[in-house]
């Protein structure tokens, strides 16, 4: 033994074998592949977290198309463009005023472009001095609790932190907001005072558009005096020119092979065939429906109960969070516009933009026919905005249609009472239009361009996932009207949702398009924490859901603070949705306290907030004496409003406080998340 180790020492030394073996190399070799790989991927990867897609654009872009897409300054510069128009859109009505500006720039001289802020590097603006009598507008909408929309989150949060030099910037703003809630245009108004700290140059006040009254007319008016202002800042005179220059031209498909037309995707082509996580705005989980019941006893109203089935898609939700519902139009509607206008609703065809430079190159999924664009893709139901009646003008062959249609389109007070009490009042939508005024006949694809993208609806989820992991459950009242002009128009999405019955389990299963939006309306964090619950109707909804997992916490042994709920609806035998879960919730102990009010079960009608009013010592009790959390949830216009004028008074009185100091309060509780709003107007 010890010989054999002496000659292979020895034969080490004479042969000298290095130091580092050939196994020693290749392990290094693997070592630093490794590593280059991971310190790539990682790059990459970070790179893409740090980039949103856009949420907006319906067919997607490369991922290359998008980087070379990001500097707006190098379109602006090579295309001889001095006008930008930023938008920040949920719904699209942002997005479709900053398209109007940018159209009528041409009139002023301004060849103008629309931008996304989501798709662009918005640290560019420190650039803008450098083209001469520049112009960045931003049409820009407050979403949610006081807060940015989707596709502006990454740019305002850019202005929060940062502290470029934006002397040399002429900017403009335009806000879209609700004064029914809270946080009125905040975000508008932030970035406005923000680009003015930043050094930007502001050339025209800003305007503050109201949903609640009448937007069109608010951006109308304060579009008119922009103009006038951009005027005289930059020396400048109107041209003059009245020209509808179409935004997109329309080109002949029929030729192009079936499987690669769109028929209701909202992005990819067949995605709904080949369903891929993570599901959103783009991409959203084709549901089957498991459950779709009647609530109400008996009325001649309906408030339905849907279970969504999402077992297997990997979706997660929490309460309190929002489901979107991709709706779709119903088929009579869609039939009726290719009737008045003689038109081949089966013709396969796309909308192409004029503008080259444009990252968005169609307003929907193109290709597709003209009946899976009205039915997936447009708003036919809505009231459209002055500049549809504009556009329609040409098209009008009886002279009283034209003048008709010309004085709506018009800023005069006349052409403003006009549009609001022919449109606004009676409520028509474009399908009534070409009825009532027979002689107006537009080219299909026209029209196809003018009218707003059809919009998902959004419902508070009534579940739990604690308890309901592989459903969603929402709560949705059926929506069905009859207008001043004896047309009974029904809402698009509960009327779909109606028709989508379950059957036995043999028969392919009713489904439609969702995607899980999160939500800042919580439960406490500790269970112990006691919270009341304002819901009147569908109010109801997530707080079924916040009662669902207390209950479940109950029963796992957790201790559970006091949880006390104010429910209302008209007459008890008709419509107390959830009646029997609700007091069998009482009876268990997990709801400790159920404030019911029937508005008219008695000769005085009678409220929550007259329930709220005469609980003045329990609600001090729980959201002063006990630090608890109040959540309110239902009608912003009204009942959100008087709610919160009661709470005020309560600390007040109870608090013994001064108005200015109840008002603090009360603002700390929103602060700290204890006061939650979950509305709508």
């Amino acid at each position: 033994m010890e010989n054999s180790e002496g000659v292979k020492i020895e034969s080490t030394v004479v042969t000298e074998e290095p130091l580092i073996s050939a196994l020693d190399i290749a392990l290094f070799v693997v070592i630093i592949t490794v590593a280059y790989f991971w310190y790539f991927k990682r790059d990459k990867q970070s790179s893409s977290s740090e980039k949103k897609p856009y949420t907006i654009q319906p067919s997607s872009l490369s991922s290359i198309e998008q980087t070379s897409n990001s500097s707006f300054i190098k379109k602006l510069k090579s295309t001889g463009r001095s006008l930008v128009v930023f938008y920040g859109s949920q719904t699209g009505t942002a997005e479709e005023f900053a398209g109007r500006i940018a159209k009528e720039g041409a009139r002023y001289k301004m060849k103008g472009m629309v931008a996304d802020p989501e798709e662009c590097d918005m640290a560019d603006l420190v650039e803008m001095k450098e083209i001469q009598k520049s112009l960045a507008i931003f049409c820009i909408a407050t979403y949610g609790e006081g807060d940015p929309t989707d596709n502006a989150m990454d740019f305002y949060e850019w202005l929060q932190n940062g502290d470029a030099d934006l002397e040399g910037l002429n900017y403009a703003v335009f806000g879209l907001g609700n004064k029914t809630y809270e946080h009125y245009n905040e975000i508008a108004i932030y970035i406005d005072q923000r680009l003015e700290e930043l050094g930007a140059t502001r050339v025209h006040e800003i305007g503050l558009g109201d949903d609640d009254a009448n937007i069109e007319d608010d951006f109308v008016s304060w579009k008119e005096k922009l103009w006038e202002s951009v005027c005289s800042h930059y020396g400048i005179e109107e041209t003059g020119e009245e020209s509808n220059i179409r935004q997109y031209k329309s080109v002949d498909c029929s030729e192009v092979l079936p499987e690669r037309i769109f028929s209701g995707e909202i992005s990819r082509l067949k995605s709904y065939e080949n369903q891929r996580f993570p599901f959103d705005v783009k991409n959203p989980y084709l549901s089957k429906i498991a459950v779709n019941r009647e609530l109400h006893k008996s009325g001649d109203r309906s408030c339905m109960h849907i279970e969504f089935d999402i077992d297997g898609s990997k979706m997660r939700y929490d309460t309190g969070d929002h489901v979107a519902v991709y709706p779709k139009n119903s088929s009579e509607l869609v039939d009726k516009i290719g009737e008045l206008l003689n038109a081949d609703l089966d013709a396969v065809f796309s909308l192409l933009n004029t503008d080259e430079e444009s990252s968005k190159k169609h307003p929907f999924p193109c290709p597709c026919t003209y009946r899976t664009a009205l039915t997936y893709y447009l708003d036919i139901t809505s009231n459209p905005r002055t500049h549809i009646m504009k556009e329609l003008i040409e098209y009008a062959s009886d002279p009283k249609d034209q003048e008709k249609l010309k004085l709506m389109a018009s800023s005069t007070p006349e052409g403003k009472k006009e549009f609001h009490e022919w449109i606004l009042r009676d409520n028509r939508n474009i399908v009534h239009i070409l009825e009532d005024l027979p002689s107006v006949k537009p080219d299909l694809d026209h029209l196809c361009e003018l009218l707003p993208r059809l919009q998902c609806r959004y419902y508070s989820i009534s579940s739990s996932p604690k308890v309901y992991p592989k459903s969603i459950h929402i709560t949705a009242v059926l929506v069905n009207y009859t207008t001043p002009t004896n047309r009974v128009n029904k809402g698009v999405a509960t009327n779909l949702l109606a028709q989508l019955i379950p059957t036995n389990d043999e028969l392919p299963q009713p489904t439609i398009p969702i995607y899980i939006r999160r939500s800042q309306f919580r439960l406490p964090p500790k269970s112990q924490t006691p919270i009341i619950m304002i819901g009147p109707g569908t109010g109801l909804a997530p707080f079924r859901g916040f009662i669902q997992e207390r209950d479940y916490a109950r029963k796992e042994g957790r201790e559970i603070g006091e949880m006390v709920l104010y429910f209302g609806c008209r007459k008890k035998d008709e419509d107390f949705i959830y009646e029997n879960e609700l007091q069998e919730y009482v009876a268990n102990g997990t709801l400790t306290k159920l404030h019911l009010a029937f508005s008219r079960d008695q000769p005085e009608k009678k409220y929550v907030t007259h329930l709220l009013e005469q609980n003045a010592d329990e609600l001090w009790n729980i959201i002063g004496e006990k630090s608890g959390h109040l959540y309110v949830c239902g009608d912003a216009r009204s009942m959100a409003k008087d709610v919160h004028s009661i709470i005020v008074k309560v600390v007040m009185e109870k608090g013994q406080m001064t108005n200015s100091q109840a008002l603090n309060y009360v603002k700390k509780m929103e602060q700290q998340k204890r006061y939650s709003a979950d509305v709508w107007s």
